[in-house]
């Protein structure tokens, strides 16, 4: 009986599966570039991605002899095909090129654990999990790339550009500094400095506040003995059973009440109420991680509960603070419910609010991506940049000792 779970047709299936996704990749990529309508074409992704198969499933025949193959076959057509434009033809035979090697070499890479011959079924799983592994990459890279990817260039073009051809989203570099027209319009007609000070300004007194009230509480938990202290322990994240939405309108009405609405004291005393349950559940974690014979120690030595807190607690713990420090700025950073409810004076917007008023028919849409980009790209390079931090710090508590 002749085993049909073979290399040779493992390859196959996967070069078709790998082609097509490099293919669609490839065709949007280049579309984006370039402002050229790439489409791929099913019948020839059929084709070639199980010639790269044959080639890849088959032991004899080297890697660079089947990429250079392939690729001259993608020259010549992969099935992804450009508007009929003589100053594209650069283009096109790139994007054949690259559509080429990403499949065939994709192809190689998830195939290249099996043997030749035929496969066991721990053989061919791996595979297959190496196929999924990869295209989940791929997509999820994509749906975080693309709208990002959108959302600048709109945010580089003028209103006749976007009327004329709204999904053009290539980039015309001779128009030199007049790209960041939109931004420069922003801080000088939209007031978006005073926007950003506000949203720095709040985010940083909401991280203090929350570190204030959660570090004493999150160190009573985890060291204290009092009635009640494993129901508090378990009912900390309860709050967030509870939509905000739903809290909105009592929320509307106490600040108006109280005069706290259209307030930045308002904005900044309700946003600790929403970071301090998980800074609580976050902190206490990491605090009965850390060995309390030192803790002990400084008691013994004649230091306060509190004493004990500022001077050996908070230094061990400067990772776990790092990293919650960094996760309430985000929340604050990003909140928009709140802030659109309570705040009508655009002096005393966030950035957040700021950008939803921007959503009108008569502000131009590159003003809003221009805004969205301001929005998002410090609090994404913040987070790029003590990712590392933030991840040793939630991790730091989970092992004792």
């Amino acid at each position: 009986m002749i085993k049909l779970r073979t290399k040779v047709l493992t390859s196959i299936a996967v070069g078709i599966i790998w082609t097509f996704v490099a293919a669609v990749v490839t065709s949007f990529t280049m579309s984006f570039a370039t402002g050229l309508p790439y489409r791929p074409d099913p019948l020839w992704i059929v084709l070639w991605g199980a010639l790269g198969g044959v080639i890849m499933g088959h032991g004899r025949i080297i890697l660079t002899g089947a990429l250079l193959v392939v690729a001259l076959a993608g020259m010549l057509n992969l099935g992804i095909v450009a508007a009929d434009d003589p100053t594209a033809m650069f283009a096109n035979i790139f994007t054949h090129v690259l559509a080429a090697l990403a499949a065939v070499g994709g192809t190689h890479i998830i195939t290249k654990v099996a043997p030749n011959g035929p496969l066991n079924r721990h053989e061919f799983e791996e595979v297959v999990l190496r196929l999924l592994t990869a295209f989940g990459y791929v997509f999820f890279t994509a749906i975080v790339v693309i709208p990002f990817y959108v959302m600048v260039m709109t945010s580089f073009k003028n209103q006749s550009e976007l009327v004329q051809n709204p999904l053009d989203f290539s980039l015309d570099l001779s128009k030199g500094w007049d790209l960041f027209r939109s931004y420069v319009e922003l801080f000088m007609h939209f007031d978006f400095g005073i926007y950003l000070l506000n949203s720095l300004g709040i985010s940083v007194l909401t991280v203090l506040i929350t570190l204030l009230f959660s570090i004493p509480g999150a160190y009573a938990v985890a060291r204290l003995r009092f009635t009640g202290r494993a129901a508090f322990s378990r009912s900390i994240l309860l709050i967030y059973m509870v939509p905000m939405i739903v809290l909105a309108l009592p929320i509307y009405i106490a600040f108006s009440l109280t005069g706290l609405r259209n307030s930045l004291l308002g904005i900044v005393l309700i946003y600790p109420v929403t970071t301090i349950p998980v800074a609580l559940y976050m902190l206490q974690g990491y605090f009965r991680g850390l060995p309390s014979e030192v803790e002990e120690a400084g008691l013994m030595d004649g230091l306060s509960r509190l004493g004990v807190i500022w001077k050996i607690t908070l230094p061990l713990s400067l990772p776990a603070l790092a990293s919650v420090s960094l996760y309430v700025f985000m929340i604050a950073w990003n909140e928009f419910l709140l802030a659109f409810m309570l705040l009508d004076d655009p002096q005393k917007f966030t950035l957040t609010r700021g950008i939803a008023s921007l959503n009108s028919s008569e502000i131009p849409r590159q003003h809003l991506m221009a805004g969205a980009v301001i929005a998002t790209v410090p609090i994404m390079a913040l987070f790029l940049g003590l990712e590392r931090f933030m991840t040793k710090g939630l991790t730091a508590g989970s092992v004792k000792g």
